[in-house]
């Protein structure tokens, strides 16, 4: 930690020495040392990053697997609801609202890397009432998807049941509005620490709500899913009352009526973001919703669910490295140093891989026990384990796409790749998979085979083309001229 003579002057004002860590701490200078040494170093500096980030996720997404593991010894029908509630309904709306203040990865992180820290706290508030006033746009997805799940083709059971647990989990769709905002404003500023323990934290309530729901009072199914609600306002309130009682007074000056201005700009941003986010998530709940038009869907549901609640529960290991390496090319482009963005481009996509192929192997091992986890069923764990192949496959492409996807998000490049998404998943993949699952009557295997090497595997493909032909010395030229343009727009 060291003083900062470029803090806003309102925490000058304090009289108070304003602390912030220096970006050179960080910062790889791509002329001077050995490439081993280069190398190592980018590497610690992703790890500080992707390892409370990795944390973070990990223990998040396990509220909602811990929630799915004991519905799912309440019966077929329970865990087949839930699932349906969590990964279509909830899924939605943590597309749009983590899309959209994804943006802030862009804006802070290059903001950060320019050392302009006061403009974090600003950028943040916009973030807020974009996003509050997306989650009212949005809160008939809860209260009505009932029929929206019938729309889609679910069975009427599993609609039905599904559509009253949205209702039940409701506070978590206003949770997401502050929550991200919140993690992304300290993420970009390296406060990685008490990311790692408010989650540790709300990872242990809700741990022991959902078992009290479930085991010692038997209340039913909607009372384990809406434990996940207190877990989510301790993450959002723990995070808000680490800034406010004032461990980031560089770039948290209080509430500021600046908030509400440039709102137009930051909302077209968002947007873009947004889309880019919202069509990877969506991608893997067309698989689920697909498969709901099987015959024997509950079966194919149940199984499918199994095997992507493992996929997105392993994929939080990359996801680390989205966000690390969002931050490390946001941060490097802020700071002029194209050479940075591109070293750390290329040690976070060897690592995440490296950590691809350890799961897919573990996978592979493991193929016939780990069903068991989410169901007693034998039918359903004969159908996982034909499912399990495509699981492995699927793990280690998603081990490269989500870091290509961080450096996008760092480099700004968000517009852009939603194009890529928009043609590669949904022109491509759900067209191959319906061809490869109804017309040839594969079945489950077949769309999620054609939704794997028909989209994911190309748009991995072109994002990879697109990233190494990159002229990264121009892209730190852009990003400083998008600092002054936002820091303008704070101004005025």
């Amino acid at each position: 930690m060291a003083s900062n003579n470029d803090s806003s002057s309102s925490a000058s004002a304090l009289g108070e020495e304003v602390k912030v860590p220096l970006l050179g701490e960080h910062s790889i200078d791509g002329e001077e040392g050995t490439l081993v040494r280069r190398v190592l170093t980018e590497s610690k500096n992703l790890w500080h990053i992707a390892a409370p980030a990795i944390f973070n996720r990990v223990a998040n997404y396990s509220m909602l697997v811990i929630t799915q593991a004991f519905v799912g010894h309440i019966g077929d029908l329970e865990l087949a609801s839930t699932s349906v509630a969590i990964n279509v309904i909830l899924g939605l709306d943590l597309g749009i609202m983590m899309g959209m203040s994804s943006a802030l990865e862009t804006l802070c992180g290059q903001a950060f890397g320019a050392k302009k820290y006061h403009m974090l706290g600003v950028y943040m508030q916009r973030s807020w009432v974009v996003l509050f006033i997306i989650s009212i746009a949005l809160l008939p997805i809860f209260l009505f998807a009932t029929p929206i799940l019938k729309l889609l083709g679910q069975p009427a059971d599993i609609a039905e049941l599904a559509g009253a647990i949205s209702i039940s989990i409701i506070p978590i769709h206003f949770a997401y509005a502050f929550y991200f905002p919140l993690y992304f404003f300290l993420q970009s500023q390296l406060e990685n620490k008490v990311i790692a323990w408010v989650s540790l934290f709300a990872f242990f309530v809700h741990l022991l709500l959902a078992w009290l729901a479930a085991y010692k009072f038997k209340v039913g199914v909607l009372f384990v899913a809406a434990a996940a609600n207190v877990s989510w306002i301790i993450l959002t309130l723990g995070f808000l009352g680490y800034i406010v009682l004032g461990n980031c007074p560089a770039t948290w000056t209080g509430f500021s009526i600046e908030a509400f201005s440039g709102l137009s700009e930051f909302t077209q941003l968002s947007a873009a973001s947004g889309v880019m986010i919202c069509l990877e998530i969506w991608y893997d709940r067309a698989l689920l919703l697909m498969s709901g038009n099987l015959p024997n869907a509950a079966v194919s549901v149940e199984a499918l669910t199994i095997c992507l609640t493992i996929n997105v529960w392993q994929m939080m290991f990359p996801m680390g490295f989205l966000a690390a390496t969002g931050v490390r090319v946001a941060n490097e482009l802020g700071a002029g140093n194209g050479k940075g963005a591109k070293l750390a481009t290329l040690v976070s996509v060897a690592e995440s891989f490296s950590i691809g192929v350890f799961f897919l192997l573990l996978i592979i091992i493991f193929r016939t026990q780990f069903g068991y986890i989410f169901s007693s069923s034998i039918v359903v764990i004969k159908e996982v384990n034909k499912l399990s192949l495509l699981l492995a496959f699927t793990i280690l492409l998603n081990s490269i796409q989500p870091v290509l996807s961080g450096v996008a998000i760092g480099s700004g490049w968000q517009k852009y790749v939603a194009y890529i998404n928009l043609i590669c998943y949904y022109l491509i993949g759900i067209p191959l998979g319906f061809l490869l699952g109804f017309v040839f009557d594969i079945g489950v295997e077949g769309i999620w085979a054609g939704l794997i090497f028909g989209g994911t595997a190309v748009q991995t493909l072109v994002l990879a083309l697109v990233t190494i032909r990159s002229d990264w010395d121009k892209e730190a030229r852009r990003a400083r001229l998008h600092v002054a343009k936002w820091e303008g727009a704070v101004k005025n």
